[in-house]
């Protein structure tokens, strides 16, 4: 059923969703609680840093975009295992792919990091 909700109202609903999705992948996801402490630390380390605006924004946004990836990569795995829990090898593949986008997306991160931190401790 399609959401008939407009303006202000469909905003409030949308944040409420959104805070939902939240607080699932907190309780239900070990990695996603890993990440966001991880990254909670990574923003206290940004900010603590002599860095430009364009710098720590860089630093910030890359662990942000790791938890956004966590967020869809447990999406997809909360799809798959409530279709069924048989194995079938599209549903691994899903999984795996997910996976996948989440070990990237860290591997940018901390690329993004080696490399500002290198440029700014190298000077």
């Amino acid at each position: 059923m399609a959401n008939q909700s407009t303006g202000l109202t469909r905003i409030i609903k949308a944040a409420g969703y959104s805070a939902k999705g939240i607080k699932a992948a907190w309780r239900n996801e070990a990695a996603f609680r890993q990440e966001a402490i991880a990254s909670i630390f990574a923003v206290i380390v940004a900010f603590s840093l002599d860095l430009g605006l364009f710098e720590r924004l860089l630093l910030i946004s890359s662990v942000m975009l790791v938890i956004i990836v966590e967020i869809l990569n447990s999406a997809i795995e909360a799809v798959v295992d409530r279709i069924g829990s048989e194995y079938h090898e599209l549903s691994g593949r899903a999984k795996d792919m997910g996976s996948a986008a989440v070990f990237l997306t860290i591997l940018l991160a901390l690329f993004i990091w080696g490399m500002l931190l290198w440029s700014h401790f190298m000077r």
